[in-house]
């Protein structure tokens, strides 16, 4: 049996987004608490939590339009009414597209680690972005990070652990994580496993007793 078509276009406008902000009750035509992704590849996590959690509205944000057109297409296959994408550079989309306080939890999965150092400033972990991510989230809201590049990682790790906006869970995930967190999450998890790689993964909730830009 063909699953519903969702009824609103699944894809934002980048312009419109960077230009007059996200209203989430408008992007969803429904209230709600709101997950975002950033570099979700073909969708594979935020496809499996927008099933397993019909009530929570998820953004998935991407820059490679061909794995975008995939994402798409499975969602829509699947008549998931609860998922938008948006190709958009992450890092302008956080500073300057969402509201304040306004995102429960966001998941950064294996982004591009630049790993030549004349790219570094094109990481999206940096202590601006960084700031964004605390102004953005709800007290109480959560950020979950994964990479396989070890100097990436001694990168993050400080720039996480030592903002005022966040303090770190024990350990990845936590009670409110919407999967399994030791099972692989995304292809490029399910590709590490089998080749055996090294893999960093952290999680930090957002404080509610600090502000949110302080560090």
């Amino acid at each position: 049996m063909r699953a519903t078509e969702p009824t609103r276009p699944l894809r934002l406008d980048p312009e419109r987004a960077l230009l007059s902000g996200l209203d989430w009750e408008d992007v969803f035509g429904s209230p709600g608490p709101v997950e975002v992704e950033i570099g979700i590849g073909k969708g594979r996590f935020l496809l499996a939590v927008a099933e397993a959690r019909p009530g929570v509205r998820l953004l998935g944000v991407e820059w490679a339009n061909e794995y975008l057109r995939v994402a798409e297409a499975r969602a829509e296959k699947r008549g998931l009414e609860n998922v938008r994408f948006v190709r958009a550079d992450a890092r302008e989309l956080v500073a300057r597209s969402i509201p304040d306080a306004s995102v429960d939890a966001y998941y950064v999965f294996y982004p591009d680690p630049w790993p030549k150092k004349r790219h570094h400033k094109r990481r999206f972990f940096q202590r601006p972005t960084v700031d964004h991510l605390a102004r953005t989230t709800r007290p109480g809201g959560f950020l979950h990070v994964a990479t396989d590049h070890d100097e990436y990682w001694t990168r993050i790790e400080p720039l996480l652990d030592d903002h005022a906006g966040f303090l770190r869970l024990p350990e990845f995930g936590g009670e409110a994580f919407p999967l399994r967190p030791d099972s692989p999450l995304t292809n490029f998890e399910a590709k590490y496993e089998v080749q055996g790689r090294n893999r960093h993964r952290g999680s930090w909730r957002r404080r509610s007793d600090a502000p949110a830009g302080a560090g």
